[in-house]
């Protein structure tokens, strides 16, 4: 109930009155029934603007730390992430990714939109990275259809590393149903997993026009920092070549 207090009567009207989000593909969703939805991820209001423009609930597995705060602040926090439609990853499975899966396939069991972001983070530097292969386990494991979309704009309304950046209007494109029937009872096939997961990429990719970049978005990260360290070995040790010539004698 509080989920569309704060879809239609509080925070989404004043979301849409502020930024109006534009929507292309909407009809793509289906009306009832379960289904992914597969989004590219640039921004932490990403959740926030994609549910916004269909009538149907999305909801989004979250850290159980999320839901297990204590106090008053513990009790507003978990009534705020249940009522944004998340709901804490099942920890009875011996990892988080395991553990994701079996709270979204009860989720797709139950009749609900499930919506996931196989780069498993947000894209740093606004290039769509390579997808992980759990969206297609899920798809396969459930038996739904996989709705790709891409979100366009949330990246400048809210930056990486940045609350809020400037006034823009965000806007999300979908793409039509994607069908992986054909793969049924395949879900162990780490061959297959990687081909519906590129599928699915590729078409998140058509529907962005982002730059694709076949790499894991965190080894990117990690990568980008590595370069930036040495870089700046780089610069230290030139700042001390220079200050070396000033003060050694001269020959």
């Amino acid at each position: 109930m509080f989920y569309w207090f704060l879809k239609f009567l509080a925070l989404g009207p004043v979301l849409k009155l502020i930024f109006r989000p534009w929507a292309e593909g909407t009809e793509n969703v289906p009306k009832e029934g379960p289904a992914i939805l597969a989004s590219n991820h640039l921004s932490y209001s990403d959740w926030l603007f994609m549910p916004l423009v269909i009538p149907r609930r999305v909801t989004f597995v979250a850290k159980a730390e999320y839901f297990e705060g204590s106090g008053i602040k513990g009790w507003l926090q978990k009534t705020f992430f249940s009522g944004a439609g998340q709901v804490p990853i099942d920890r009875t499975s011996g990892s988080a990714a395991a553990g994701a899966i079996k709270t979204q396939l009860r989720l797709l069991a139950d009749g609900q939109v499930c919506g996931i972001y196989p780069e498993g983070t947000r894209s740093h530097d606004g290039k769509l990275y390579r997808g992980r292969t759990g969206v297609a386990r899920l798809a396969l494991e459930a038996g739904v259809p996989v709705i790709p979309l891409a979100v366009i704009g949330t990246d400048v309304v809210a930056p990486p590393g940045k609350i809020f950046g400037k006034f823009a209007r965000p806007g999300v494109r979908f793409g039509k149903p994607l069908d992986f029937s054909r793969y049924e009872g395949m879900q162990d096939d780490r061959y297959i997993l990687r081909a519906i997961t590129d599928e699915i990429m590729y078409e998140i990719m058509r529907l962005s026009d982002q730059e694709y970049v076949d790499l894991y978005a965190q080894d990117s990260k990690k990568r980008d920092r590595d370069v930036e360290r040495a870089a700046a070995k780089v610069v230290d040790r030139a700042a001390a070549d220079e200050v070396w010539d000033d003060i050694k004698p001269i020959e």
